[in-house]
């Protein structure tokens, strides 16, 4: 696996910390080794649903443990992706662009830095077209690719075109805390972007990309903040596929203060 630690554990920090749920979304495996290294491997793929089961259980009444899971989007991967996103019953699906991986680079690769982050915006446009997602995370991903030629001002307008193409869809789109711990120190997608979303009225979902159990929740009070200085008043969350919104105002006072 590619995180660290038992679903349990990081169900034990969630409660510790104010959450009422907790949906564990590792990521999927994918055939021929695709970019092995950052996920499980297939005949890994019991073993995850049931580490998730044994964490549902047990803190039954506390936390309530759902399964998920964050599923790339790659060209020519999207009916081996409906296949496997039917076998589980999954609660929520996100969707992944990870321009960073050496089968991306291989693909996709330019010498031209801003047709390469373009690109990548017109991939997220495409995975949320595919239908097969909730959400679509880190939505800015690229940036940490290629920061030295990283311009916001100057992809607006791409970003706005795919944002169009996103709102048309319905399909939700990720604020991740764990941008501030990348090259580019910001949260993804940065608060322009987060600004152009309210506008098309795309729904937001919030998560921590916690590779560790003591990331759970990390700067969601912040990430809270910071969608509502952006415009959003409430945060989306999905269980069985469907999504529910909680005011951002109610998610604030639920979260215990921790360091």
């Amino acid at each position: 696996m590619h995180a660290e630690g038992l679903p349990s554990e990081y169900a034990e920090v969630a409660w510790q910390r104010g959450l009422k749920g907790l949906i564990v979304t590792c990521h999927n495996p994918m055939p021929d080794g695709f970019s092995s290294h950052v996920r499980m491997r297939e005949d890994q793929f019991d073993d995850y649903i049931s580490m998730v089961k044994q964490a549902t259980d047990k803190w039954a009444g506390k936390v309530d443990v759902r399964l998920g899971i964050e599923a790339d989007y790659f060209e020519g991967y999207e009916r081996f992706l409906e296949n496997q996103l039917q076998s589980a019953d999954f609660q929520y699906v996100i969707g992944s662009v990870h321009p960073q991986i050496a089968e991306y680079r291989e693909r996709y690769f330019t010498e031209d830095p801003f047709e390469y982050q373009k690109n990548y915006f017109h991939l997220l446009a495409k995975a949320a077209e595919t239908g097969l997602f909730d959400s679509i995370s880190h939505p800015d991903l690229v940036k940490n690719v290629t920061p030295d030629d990283w311009v916001p001002s100057r992809i607006m307008d791409t970003i706005c075109k795919s944002l169009d193409r996103i709102a048309a869809t319905g399909t939700a789109m990720e604020l991740n805390t764990s941008g501030l711990r990348k090259v580019v120190v910001e949260m993804n997608p940065f608060p322009e972007m987060l600004v152009e979303m309210s506008r098309r009225n795309i729904p937001v979902t919030l998560g921590a990309d916690a590779h560790q159990p003591e990331r759970v929740a990390d700067c969601f009070v912040e990430a809270l903040q910071l969608l509502h200085e952006c415009g959003y008043q409430s945060i989306s969350v999905f269980l069985n596929r469907s999504r529910q919104e909680i005011c951002i105002q109610d998610a604030l006072a639920s979260l215990k203060d921790f360091d």
